[in-house]
């Protein structure tokens, strides 16, 4: 997910997102823990991708201040 659209996202669909990826990242581990994944590189872009909704968030919060 590019940090465009992030941007372009109301907070309560961020924070639906948000629980989306995380379980996700879960299983991603999860799966690979058990046998190896085609491509790794997803657990990678899913942590990613929770760190870009997270700074969102974050700057949204401060910004109401």
């Amino acid at each position: 997910m590019k940090t465009r659209e992030i941007k372009e996202l109301t907070t309560s669909e961020l924070q639906e997102r948000l629980v989306a990826t995380k379980e996700n990242l879960n299983r991603l581990v999860l799966n690979h823990s058990i046998s190896p994944l085609d491509n790794p590189m997803q657990i990678k872009d899913a942590r990613r991708t929770i760190a870009k909704i997270n700074t969102e968030l974050r700057l949204r919060e401060i910004n109401q201040q």
